[in-house]
């Protein structure tokens, strides 16, 4: 790993890294936070996942976490939304719902973007193992959370992998891609159109299958423009319940999609992870 940032904040460092990465055949950065109780030993991790077009600088400038973090103990990394690079294939139309910044969370099966397109493996595998090399972390005690498409991959990852985390919330995650437009396309493209492999990435169906329970928050802003056609919260209730998943799922009136959202509730979110972590 090559250090390419760090600022001071809150105590703590706001640190920035490049890599290569055999997984998605391309070089790729991430941002992570250390909280200033990570000079005096290792602290928790908790990984946060973005949405459509962002990159890991989105919720590091955005979301104001770093106050929270600090004062909890906790460390924060986050990851890239898609490979990246001149060779890299992108949506033909220059969509912002397929290819660079919407990896969508999942291991591409179809060409072309089976050669890089495999954020699944990415960031369950090949930056963990990075991360366990740093002395400041105990990766051991992990949590994920996420927003929007990176709520759909954070509760993916939590429901495919419980073993591997504490607990998991989201903000307005992608419920169910085997029933939204922004899901259709992304899984089309990357799986193929045998709609039955596009299941093992539909949080509404792995909790139908899961047979290990982590604490799980959901806020869902009721102003959102998204949730009726994209969302599908009301999907992600239905199936919690049918599977008496004790999940908590909130609508949160008036809020919308933005990263105002995300700011106003980011603190509940990591008090929540942190309360799993001690």
């Amino acid at each position: 790993m090559e250090q390419i940032a760090e600022n001071r904040c809150f105590g703590g460092r706001q640190l920035r890294y490049r890599h290569r990465s055999q997984v998605l055949d391309c070089d790729m950065t991430f941002s992570l936070y250390l909280p200033p109780q990570a000079r005096t030993g290792p602290v928790p991790l908790v990984w946060w996942l973005s949405g459509l077009t962002c990159t890991d600088e989105n919720f590091v400038t955005k979301a104001g976490a770093q106050r929270c973090a600090a004062q909890l103990g906790l460390a924060i990394v986050a990851p890239d939304t898609s490979p990246r690079g001149d060779n890299v294939p992108d949506d033909p139309e220059g969509a912002y719902d397929l290819g660079l910044g919407a990896g969508f969370y999942v291991n591409a099966t179809r060409a072309p973007w089976d050669r890089h397109y495999r954020m699944y493996d990415y960031v369950l595998q090949e930056l963990p193992a990075l991360l366990a090399k740093h002395d400041a972390l105990d990766s051991s005690r992990a949590s994920i959370c996420g927003h929007s498409m990176g709520g759909h991959g954070a509760l993916v990852m939590a429901l495919r992998n419980p073993e591997r985390f504490r607990s998991v919330s989201a903000f307005a995650p992608i419920c169910s891609p085997l029933n939204c437009p922004w899901g259709e396309k992304a899984l089309g493209a990357y799986l193929g159109p045998d709609r039955d492999t596009w299941r093992a990435y539909d949080t509404t169906q792995l909790l139908a299958e899961s047979e290990r329970h982590l604490p799980l928050l959901v806020d869902q802003g009721g102003a959102d423009d998204f949730l009726e056609e994209q969302l599908r919260t009301p999907l992600l209730q239905a199936a919690a319940a049918a599977a008496g998943y004790p999940a908590t799922i909130r609508l949160q009136a008036g809020y919308d999609h933005s990263y105002f959202f995300i700011a106003s509730f980011i603190g509940e979110h990591l008090a929540f992870h942190a309360g799993h972590l001690g």
